[in-house]
């Protein structure tokens, strides 16, 4: 049986919670990670969410990976794969844990920005934040225990706000060349 998609309002301890499984793969992971980041929609305050932290944690060197994969497994996550998302590596928490996904990025090209940028903008920009949450409740009324059909559904929202946060980098870029000149 499938668990049903639930969206809780924003918790104000979702930040705290990730920090403490920040903490933990800092320590397991040392320098092979140059960033751990709490990423989704639990890591944009006043956002409704599924109460899963969402974690990507970005390599400092693709060879790497092999090494990360048997440190996370020593702690008891298992991995999963790319899960069909190149350069993306994903990771079970152990089961008693706090509720979480991990992914870990070989490279900052891949999911790992994109995740950043989306994150940033919706922190930025309120009403966006408040139209994602409003497209996420329904998605989840409509599509409850289909995980695949809501997260495929919540696809053109996510590019549009992916492609006004790469126009909002451009013009930033532009005006920075322009004062500097």
């Amino acid at each position: 049986m499938t668990t049903p998609i639930i969206i809780e309002e924003y918790d104000p301890q979702w930040p705290q919670r990730f920090d403490a499984i920040r903490s933990r793969i800092a320590t397991v992971l040392g320098s092979f990670a140059t960033a751990i980041e709490h990423v989704g929609s639990t890591a944009v305050p006043g956002l409704a969410a599924k109460p899963i932290i969402d974690i990507d944690v970005l390599l400092k060197s693709a060879k790497d990976l092999p090494r990360v994969i048997a440190k996370l497994k020593a702690v008891g996550y298992e991995h999963q794969g790319t899960l069909g998302v190149p350069g993306r590596d994903a990771f079970k928490a152990p089961e008693h844990d706090i509720h979480h996904h991990l992914y870990v990025c070989s490279t900052p090209d891949t999911e790992f920005f994109r995740h950043i940028a989306f994150r940033n903008y919706l922190r930025t920009h309120p009403t966006d934040a408040e139209d994602y949450a409003r497209l996420k409740r329904s998605l989840a009324g409509k599509f409850s225990v289909d995980r695949e059909t809501y997260t495929h559904a919540k696809t053109d929202f996510i590019q549009e706000i992916l492609r006004r946060a790469d126009l909002e980098n451009t013009e930033h870029s532009t005006r920075a060349t322009r004062t500097s000149s």
